[in-house]
């Protein structure tokens, strides 16, 4: 008996998870008790009765004479059932030990997320970049839930699906599309909570768990989480508004797209009047959904603003340059014929193509230190009969032939 006592203190001690846990008995219990199918069930607020247990080879746990759950085994031999009459006590005080654990570490990584989650209402404004590092981040939290981030659609008043690109459970989209308080469905697996900030509805935040039931403290979590997103959300749609009337994008000190508009307009109006040349080029970042997919969006966020100062580094003063959405910007260059506008681009291409950007400081875990992208570029040569428009619109088609025909390279619109 007690060399077996001492084999499982060694096992108690190396078990540093509740499935360690239960892997390790099991092991101990088939080497030393020829039992098979060995299980540890927690389940406090189904006390059973003893007998009831015993019956079906179970052996009740104990907190302080609380009943905790039970370990359940094919079968019971006298001898088993007299080891566990000394042992329980010490494996239910390890199966606290590291529910305890568990708890604290949640915690932990619950207000990590939550620091996080205010770091981004500080420093981040746009939802295309907001929603999904939000998203990353509760996916990396409740790793046994699928999460789904809803906006709302100020147009027609409905939800749409921001985070991930794709839902298909009929229930939640049901749920989301008539959703005026908190759903939890009937089996406890799925928790929708209204997004609402100042008053306003932003979204809907949607978890489904992939295992057990949404745990009152998870649910707790998601509450508190769903606060500070609906924050996060309404603060983001609060700088869009501003950002209408503002002039420069925030990320890369370019024009935004609503200034880069008026300049169109005032520059194909200048080379009309003045019978100048007038160019455009439409560029766009290769595979950048995949260096955010792979590094992280404070990667992309970096690569956007690196490529924003090489271009800026290769303008004329007078040359033009706007982001025109996500990873595209467009460039305007007055007075320049398209053989000129020709070699300005190339000179970009190979420039961003040469150029390794040091990830390291952003995303320390990253194993690649520094990374390399390039650039696609569409060119157009505006003619007398071209609006305001043309120019970019025509650029942006060959900007779509050069990324349809291998990307890093530039190709140029003859009309």
């Amino acid at each position: 008996m007690l060399d077996k006592i001492e084999k499982l203190s060694k096992v108690l001690n190396e078990s540093y998870s509740e499935k360690s846990l239960t892997n390790s008995l099991g092991t101990f219990f088939e080497k030393n008790f020829n039992v098979n199918d060995f299980s540890i069930v927690i389940d406090s607020k189904n006390e059973a009765a003893i007998s009831d247990l015993e019956k079906n080879n179970c052996y009740p746990l104990f907190k302080h004479k609380k009943y905790i759950g039970y370990l359940q085994f094919s079968d019971i031999p006298i001898e088993l059932y007299k080891f566990l009459k000394y042992t329980t006590p010490f494996i239910s005080l390890k199966i606290q030990n590291i529910i305890l654990t568990d708890k604290m570490q949640k915690n932990i990584n619950f207000h990590e997320t939550m620091k996080n989650i205010a770091k981004i209402i500080e420093t981040q404004y746009e939802l295309n970049y907001v929603i999904p590092i939000i998203g990353e981040m509760l996916d990396k939290f409740f790793a046994d839930y699928l999460i789904y981030i809803f906006l709302k659609n100020e147009n027609s008043g409905g939800n749409y699906l921001a985070w991930p690109s794709a839902c298909n459970d009929k229930t939640i989209l049901d749920i989301v599309s008539r959703i005026e308080t908190p759903v939890l469905t009937p089996d406890k697996k799925t928790l929708a909570l209204p997004l609402k900030s100042e008053g306003k509805e932003v979204g809907v935040l949607v978890a489904k768990s992939t295992n057990e039931i949404i745990t009152d403290k998870d649910t707790d979590y998601l509450i508190q989480l769903s606060l500070q997103i609906a924050t996060t959300i309404n603060r983001a749609n609060v700088y869009a508004e501003i950002l209408k009337h503002a002039t420069l994008d925030a990320l890369t000190g370019f024009y935004n797209r609503c200034q880069l508009e008026e300049r169109l307009k005032q520059e194909v109006s200048n080379a009309k009047r003045q019978k100048s040349p007038l160019c455009g080029i439409m560029t766009d970042i290769d595979f950048f959904k995949s260096v955010n997919d792979t590094y992280g969006h404070a990667v992309g966020d970096l690569v956007l603003k690196t490529i924003a100062k090489i271009v800026r580094g290769q303008l004329r003063e007078y040359d033009i340059a706007g982001r025109y959405g996500g990873e595209e910007f467009s460039i305007l260059l007055p007075f320049t014929k398209i053989e000129e506008a020709i070699r300005v681009a190339e000179r970009l291409r190979k420039s961003i193509e040469n150029y390794e950007i040091d990830i390291s400081k952003v995303n320390p875990d990253s194993d690649i230190k520094k990374i390399n992208v390039t650039l696609s570029l569409g060119i157009y040569e505006m003619t007398p009969d071209d609006n305001d428009e043309d120019l970019l619109k025509k650029a942006d088609k060959a900007l779509y032939q050069a990324k349809n025909t291998g990307r890093n390279k530039v190709v140029v619109n003859n009309g």
